[in-house]
């Protein structure tokens, strides 16, 4: 006779078993705005790429549970190589980094040997270590800005914003043609027809959004621009061409508003990123609990990784 093993019990307040597993690990919960909102909910920080960043090399927890994919927790193992970090979902992974092999990026990048790589954060730790600066959607433009004009560079590994950057700043950028697949899945025809049912509603984008989309936006900017901007802006009514899951946060700090998400080309729950979503409240619970999947690096890819993220750092300030 077969037996099956049965699923590890889970506490009936996973709000309150965190919490205490929290003050045990001397652990901080990291969390994008792109979660599930229970995630969200429970976390000690929530960001963008830039912030969450910057609150993994200023923390002083033990334990680094981060609540994102797998570039983000490679981050946070980046700057805290002797701290424990955990990734609920180790399969939570971004198509985007996917969409830049360290092997064919190697030869992209020897074939223009005069070129500074500024690479998006949302790339993988290999990358990294083959950039010069990094850059998140709140600071690319800024950072490019800081470039000497006569240095050439290569943008990596998101073409469209690279062109976005290219548009704001008038630098020639050499892009890797990577994307991301929740940001180019958004129909202007169905967001054009939104628009006409609410036709007071102004449409606020991310820059990782094709140009088709971003001509139509009132404002384009990373998730915490985009909240910030519907903060405080006079307009009740927004369409937010982004991952849905900051939507939650707008709703807590603006109740008041009504924000209505763009919709996908098919018909699918496309505007959410499915690594995102991989994780769950259960799933945080039992990496805390077992200490485990943890995020681990080569250390030469680590100390290679560092320095462009440190200059980063370091240019935002």
């Amino acid at each position: 006779m077969f037996t099956t093993a049965s699923a590890p019990a889970l506490p009936k307040d996973l709000f309150s078993a965190i919490e205490t597993l929290k003050k045990e690990l001397n652990a901080v919960v990291l969390a994008h705005y792109y979660q599930e909102p229970d995630i969200q909910d429970i976390a000690d920080y929530i960001g963008d790429s830039l912030g969450l960043s910057q609150r993994a090399a200023a923390t002083d927890a033990e334990v680094i549970v981060f609540a994102g994919v797998h570039f983000m927790a490679e981050t946070a193992k980046i700057l805290n190589p002797d701290k424990l970090v955990l990734l609920p979902d180790l399969d939570a992974g971004c198509s985007l980094a996917d969409s830049c092999p360290p092997t064919e990026f190697a030869r992209f990048k020897a074939a223009h040997p005069d070129h500074i790589v500024v690479s998006y954060i949302n790339c993988t730790a290999e990358i990294k270590a083959m950039s010069d600066i990094i850059c998140t959607s709140s600071n690319a433009v800024k950072l490019v800005n800081q470039i000497p004009p006569e240095q050439p560079i290569i943008f990596a590994p998101d073409r469209n914003l690279g062109r976005y950057v290219a548009a704001q700043t008038g630098r020639d950028l050499v892009l890797w043609q990577g994307s991301c697949i929740v940001h180019e899945t958004f129909s202007e025809k169905k967001m054009l027809q939104l628009k006409m049912e609410h036709p007071h509603a102004e449409i606020v984008a991310h820059p990782e959004c094709e140009e088709a989309i971003l001509r139509h936006a009132s404002f384009i900017g990373s998730t915490t621009a985009l909240l910030n901007y519907v903060d405080s802006s006079d307009t009740e009514q927004f369409i937010v061409v982004t991952e849905s899951g900051i939507i939650h946060q707008m709703e807590k700090q603006v109740p008041h508003k009504l924000f209505i998400p763009a919709p996908p080309d098919a018909n699918c729950q496309c505007n959410e990123c499915p690594h995102m979503r991989l994780n769950t409240l259960e799933k945080l619970y039992l990496s805390m609990k077992n200490r485990t999947p943890q995020i681990t690096l080569p250390e030469d890819i680590r100390q290679r990784a560092l320095v462009p993220i440190q200059r980063m750092l370091t240019m935002s300030a």
